[in-house]
């Protein structure tokens, strides 16, 4: 199965409107359940998304039988919609396990900051251009 093509993409489609419906669930289902003072939404779907990368990781790396394509459906569609920080965590852990701490803890922070400076930046942007 190639990058694009059309099985690789509709696999990645299918994966992704799953996971945006799921997202959107989670979020409706914690905002009743726990109030909108804290995000606690965002906290399950990036913990339950770290937790899913890491078992299809797993699995993979221990040549589990899946079905085909059940990687991509999953990490890069479902996840992918459902949670970006479950690919944020794989990367800094297989940093970190193949020893390179240092770029490890930089990814991390660097990652963090530039995200929260990216963010400042947009909105500095639209209140600039908004008036």
């Amino acid at each position: 199965m190639t990058a694009f093509a059309p099985a690789t993409l509709a696999v990645i489609a299918i994966g992704g409107a799953a996971g945006a419906l799921a997202r959107h669930g989670v979020n409706t289902w914690s905002a009743a359940a726990f109030g909108l003072g804290f995000p606690w939404g965002t906290v399950i779907v990036n913990i339950l998304g770290s937790f899913l990368m890491g078992a299809i990781a797993g699995a993979a790396a221990h040549g589990l039988p899946m079905f085909p394509h059940a990687r991509t459906l999953i990490a890069t569609g479902f996840l992918g919609a459902f949670t970006t920080f479950s690919t944020f965590s794989l990367d800094a852990v297989s940093l970190w396990q193949r020893g390179e701490t240092t770029a490890a803890a930089l990814y991390v922070l660097g990652s963090v900051v530039a995200g929260a400076l990216a963010l400042l930046a947009g909105l500095a942007t639209v209140r600039m251009i908004a008036g």
